[in-house]
């Protein structure tokens, strides 16, 4: 075989002919797994409707979550025995008592994840109020806005747009092991299942953020983006509506964002 290769050109030009498509058959297969996955700068992120320049707007004045923050209990953490995710029933069914309003009164048969994606969606995405079967229409998905942070230059990276709801996470702003860990392990399933499920708990993000975040509190992790003040503001309401206790560093730390929020104007 290797004799008639050295004795025919043609056959050599057309082996490296078929070698080179096979390679780039690979490479093409490589990078749409990588964008796919986030393993690339191009992904999704250069798609959709341009980003908010700005910061989005939280729930609550300046006035408010001033006043909230001194309603807040500082105790020393409680440990995580006994803890499970499991202990917080997650993914109920729309109801009133979670907090999502009228507008999403119709969508009793879905689940608290299903209303979070319509309600946090851009552009025209519609939620079949019976099958619960959402439909993205053109120009319509969801653009993270935790933000993530380039570990090589230190820079916020492009929000990640997605159309597709799978490759979303609906972030626990409060995350349930710190709440746990704040007291509602003494709680009954029914307190924390409203915990779980409640509209101002939840959001959504891009798994990369909410992995950086994990279950930390705000004395190790605020998001870097534009959901940054309003991630606070929610964080504190959430903690003073179920009793949640903060941690003196977890004080501390929120204590310096909301004047930095309110020093710069991005609360109401």
């Amino acid at each position: 075989m290797l004799q008639k290769l050295r004795s025919s050109p043609a056959l050599r030009r057309a082996l490296q002919a078929a070698l080179s498509l096979l390679v780039v058959i690979a490479v093409t297969a490589l990078v749409a797994v990588l964008e796919k996955h986030g393993g690339t700068g191009k992904s999704a992120d250069s798609s959709g409707p341009p980003a908010p320049s700005g910061p989005v707007q939280p729930a609550g004045s300046a006035k408010e979550i001033t006043s909230l923050l001194g309603k807040l209990k500082v105790a020393d953490e409680m440990p995580m025995t006994g803890y499970s995710r499991d202990r917080f029933p997650h993914w109920d069914t729309e109801k009133p008592e979670h907090g999502f309003g009228d507008t999403f009164a119709q969508y009793s048969r879905c689940t608290t994840r299903d209303v979070v994606l319509l309600r946090d969606a851009t552009g025209p995405v519609k939620l079949d109020p019976s099958s619960c079967k959402l439909t993205v229409g053109k120009d319509g998905g969801w653009r993270d806005q935790y933000g993530v942070i380039d570990k090589k230059t230190n820079a916020l990276k492009t929000y990640k747009w997605t159309t597709d709801s799978s490759g979303l996470d609906i972030d626990h702003i409060v995350a349930l092991a710190e709440a746990w860990r704040s007291g509602a392990a003494n709680f009954d399933d029914d307190t924390r299942r409203h915990i779980a499920n409640d509209a101002l708990n939840l959001v959504i993000s891009d798994p990369t953020a909410n992995r950086s975040k994990g279950d930390q509190d705000p004395s190790t992790y605020i998001p870097p983006g534009n959901f940054r003040c309003a991630y606070i503001a929610h964080y504190i309401q959430v903690k003073v509506k179920y009793g949640l206790n903060v941690d003196a560093k977890e004080q501390t730390a929120l204590q310096t964002a909301v004047k930095d929020c309110t020093a710069k104007g991005e609360f109401t």
